[in-house]
């Protein structure tokens, strides 16, 4: 597979709003979210689709949500989260890398799928900060 925007985040060719880092992935804030909160946890493996990973890989990559889905909703005060992972254009992925989505849900609010919002870099810093508190 050949290098893509989150291979680039990976190795710190490229910025982003990293919230947790371990030896296996890494989860950022989404750069446009479907709604507050929403962020990525990344194989630091370049995986294009879950197929491609082993059973034991899978389970590692799936075993840093619970944590990470924690930290987004306390930061968030989110009332739910939605978990997505895609595979392939036709199911909409985007980035050909393996991720999953962690999308908070609010009872406040209906949000769409297909809507995003565009957050400011200062709006994305000082979300991912305060996640970050909610992880150590």
């Amino acid at each position: 597979m050949s290098k893509c925007i989150f291979c680039d985040m990976i190795e710190g060719k490229l910025s982003c709003h990293m919230i947790y880092q371990d030896d296996d992935c890494i989860s950022i804030l989404d750069k446009y979210p479907i709604d507050n909160g929403h962020s990525l946890v990344i194989t630091k493996k370049p995986y294009e689709k879950i197929m491609d990973m082993d059973v034991d890989e899978v389970a590692k990559l799936f075993s840093k949500i619970p944590k990470i889905a924690k930290a987004i909703i306390r930061a968030t005060n989110a009332d739910a989260f939605t978990i997505a992972q895609n595979n392939g254009k036709a199911a909409k992925q985007i980035v050909p890398h393996v991720h999953v989505h962690i999308i908070p849900r609010y009872n406040t609010t209906e949000t769409l799928w297909t809507k995003r919002k565009i957050l400011t870099e200062n709006e994305l810093d000082e979300l991912a900060q305060k996640i970050k508190n909610y992880l150590e």
